[in-house]
């Protein structure tokens, strides 16, 4: 029961890392576009039409680059999470 209990454990606990990596890389690539995107907008003295654009573009687009990284990080771990032959042994072990 203690294996059992001590396997349970580590798989939440690389859940819980699964979802921290997660939240980080896709904070910090949300980040990086709002950055590329709206940056010339908040360093520059661009156009009033131009820096509302672009703005607005960056303020789109990076909450669905977040969610998008979120989404696709924990579907690929939940993925591999999951034996292709459930209950079964590698043949060369």
């Amino acid at each position: 029961m203690y294996a059992y209990g001590g396997r349970r454990k580590a798989q939440q606990d690389a859940a819980t890392v699964e979802i921290g990596y997660a939240l980080v890389s896709a904070a910090f690539a949300a980040a990086v576009l709002f950055g590329a995107v709206a940056g010339p907008a908040l360093l520059f003295e661009l156009p009033p039409l131009l820096s509302e654009v672009l703005l607005r573009l960056g303020m789109t687009v990076a909450p669905v680059v977040f969610v998008a990284r979120v989404v696709s990080v924990l579907v690929r771990f939940r993925q591999a999470a999951q034996p292709s032959q459930p209950g079964r042994t590698n043949p060369d072990s």
